[in-house]
């Protein structure tokens, strides 16, 4: 079995500005004087993928279930430590499931394949950083 390879470029636009290109070639400007608010920072973007990547996987799982799902949303906490280098220490993932008639069950299944099989996000930063979760649904 070989590796998928990928390619992805970032360029220096300026006064701390980036530019980058996606392997499917969709830009993205990346801001690395954080206090500008102007575009997210490449830590922003590692935090939120985590959440992206599982949501994407929970969502999937649960339609697939055939739950009745109206609607989805992930927060996500995090702890970095102080001193350099500033990684990720904690994560914790809440999953807000709304819908009716949705099953625990079901709900703690999809997010235990997502954690255990499917986030690859997750399982890149999990070895260095714990990595929790719980969720809720709302009915409605």
């Amino acid at each position: 079995m070989s590796n998928i390879i990928y390619k992805a470029s970032v360029r220096n636009a300026g006064d701390e500005f980036l530019i980058a290109t996606t392997p499917n070639g969709y830009s993205l400007t990346i801001d690395t004087k954080s206090e500008r608010h102007s575009a997210p920072t490449p830590v922003e973007l590692l935090f939120v993928s985590v959440a992206a990547c599982t949501a994407v996987d929970v969502v999937s799982i649960l339609e697939k279930k055939r739950q009745n799902v109206s609607d989805y949303k992930i927060e996500i906490t995090g702890e970095r430590r102080e001193e350099h280098p500033r990684a990720f220490t904690k994560m914790h993932v809440h999953h807000i499931v709304y819908g009716h008639d949705v099953s625990e069950q079901a709900v703690a299944r999809a997010i235990e394949l997502s954690d255990t099989k499917y986030c690859s996000v997750a399982a890149t930063v999990r070895p260095t950083v714990e990595i929790t979760t719980s969720f809720e649904i709302i009915e409605g």
